[in-house]
């Protein structure tokens, strides 16, 4: 009986390798049990590795590697959203080398999302994440070799746009979403509705932006849109979304099952909008229709502008106290909706 190549060793049925070249430790599967089949592998990779060291020769970086370098040394507002396209982006593109990875190669990827009931729109901002990562790996990412994680990155074609006009509910469909949604985010899209935060603003809600004393949380400009403060004054509805999420998490307003909740627009927000068949209500809607009761309710346009956070210097230069008192009493007008 012929002996094995050393390096190679069986774990449930499946040939390993653990072997170290130059000081340079390889460990992994081969993905075989036929022994023949692993000695070759074996030898592509000694092969790969001595060419890396000796030539400086590129290494293959796969998908999942460069996604979790992205996650790890990226910062900007929108990381968290990142992070939840990247997961789902894994399971089908997850283990190719980047040098794989293009429209063809997507093409699954972009059907899932598409049968999860996702618009083009929302697709698109997916693939801008993962063209980002692609982008990164070819142009600034570098090995020990000094060799970029890419040669090129590929055009990834964005899908055409269908963007809808703003649809803003009224309170029967309001009702009707409530009623179908999961406790957890039945309060979260309330708050919306009388906050109009957008669905990061709203996810990533902090304990430490919250001024108890004024009644108001104070988002920083690293949190908003326009990168300018925010002030997020309460009514009473909002309120007692507040204190009944107090003391459920040390960090978050909302979360569920102990961890903060990424995003809004996931399976249960489309079941449930389906339901109340309002599947043409967005989340980003759920603002529009609190911009459009504060101005049924004759709020100024300047205070709706403040408070919709939309660029402005009027209020958070100073934090003015008459002022944020206006914005409570603007925004108190539209408190209509029973919790109970």
């Amino acid at each position: 009986m012929a002996k094995k190549t050393p390096g190679l060793t069986k774990r449930n049925d499946i040939w390993h390798i653990n072997k170290v070249i130059r000081g340079h430790r390889i460990y992994e599967s081969t993905g075989t049990r036929d022994l023949k089949e692993a000695e070759r592998y074996l030898a592509m990779r000694i092969m790969e590795v001595r060419d890396q060291m000796i030539y400086g020769e590129r290494k293959a970086y796969t998908f999942v590697e460069a996604a979790t370098k992205y996650l790890n040394e990226v910062k900007k507002k929108s990381l968290d959203r990142d992070a939840v396209t990247l997961k789902a982006a894994v399971p089908f593109i997850g283990d190719l080398p980047l040098e794989h990875i293009h429209m063809g190669t997507l093409g699954k990827f972009i059907a899932a999302r598409k049968k999860s009931g996702l618009t083009n729109s929302t697709i698109n901002r997916d693939l801008a994440i993962i063209s980002r990562v692609l982008v990164l790996a070819a142009r600034l990412w570098r090995d020990e070799n000094n060799n970029s994680w890419l040669v090129e990155a590929p055009l990834i074609q964005l899908l055409k746009d269908d963007k809808r006009k703003p649809y803003p509910i009224n309170e029967e469909e309001e009702g009707r979403l409530l009623n179908e949604l999961p406790e957890h985010l039945r309060e979260m899209v309330l708050f919306a509705l009388h906050t109009g935060l957008r669905e990061t603003e709203l996810t990533g809600l902090k304990w430490s932006e919250e001024n108890r004393k004024l009644g108001i949380f104070i988002l920083k400009g690293h949190r908003t849109k326009n990168s300018e403060d925010r002030i997020l004054p309460l009514n009473s509805t909002a309120k007692a979304i507040i204190e009944n999420q107090r003391g459920k998490h040390d960090e978050y307003v909302f979360t569920y099952k102990g961890e903060p909740v990424l995003r809004i627009n996931g399976h249960s927000w489309r079941k449930a909008r389906t339901r109340a068949n309002i599947t043409q209500c967005r989340v980003h809607d759920l603002r529009h229709t609190f911009g459009r009761r504060l101005r049924a309710a004759g709020v100024s346009f300047e205070n709706r502008q403040d408070l919709l956070g939309h660029k402005s210097s009027r209020i958070t230069d100073h934090y003015c106290k008459a002022d944020i008192d206006e914005l409570k009493e603007a925004v108190e007008k539209i408190s209509r909706v029973n919790l109970a």
